[in-house]
């Protein structure tokens, strides 16, 4: 059992894990032993999350959700399986935790009547910059 929150768990059931062999540095070790593993939730059956916290994982998991609707992650960075099966669990607590918080909504606001005098001021003196660059007439 993996807990999120205290009011979000998420059971044995809706996450399989299936170990194989890492790439890498570690001679022998990474050539006998699988210690990569590949963690998969079953995301959209999952009865512990909400619709719309389901969406927004979708959203963020983006590769990494399939067809089927299960959320895949993947972790090999160290030799030892139960670790790489740790951080493997940690990221998908991560990852759920940043889809419960539902985005602010932008409020589109307007400039204010300063910022538009400072803009075409500043636009002016730029233009009479440029009108200065003119070809110097050698008659004058």
């Amino acid at each position: 059992m993996l807990r999120i929150t205290d009011t979000i768990t998420i059971q044995d059931w809706e996450i399989t894990e299936n170990f194989v062999r890492s790439s890498g540095p570690g001679g022998q070790n990474v050539n006998k032993v699988a210690t990569a593993v590949e963690l998969r939730f079953e995301a959209a059956t999952s009865p512990s999350l909400t619709g719309p916290v389901k969406t927004r994982l979708r959203r963020l998991a983006g590769r990494r959700w399939t067809n089927e609707g299960a959320l895949i992650l993947q972790c090999d960075e160290t030799r030892s399986q139960a670790r790489n099966r740790d951080i493997a669990r940690d990221r998908l607590a991560d990852l759920i935790k940043k889809a419960l918080t539902a985005p602010k909504r932008r409020i589109p606001t307007r400039p204010t009547l300063g910022s538009k005098k400072r803009r075409l001021k500043s636009k002016k003196v730029r233009g009479e910059v440029k009108a200065m660059r003119g070809k110097v007439d050698p008659s004058e």
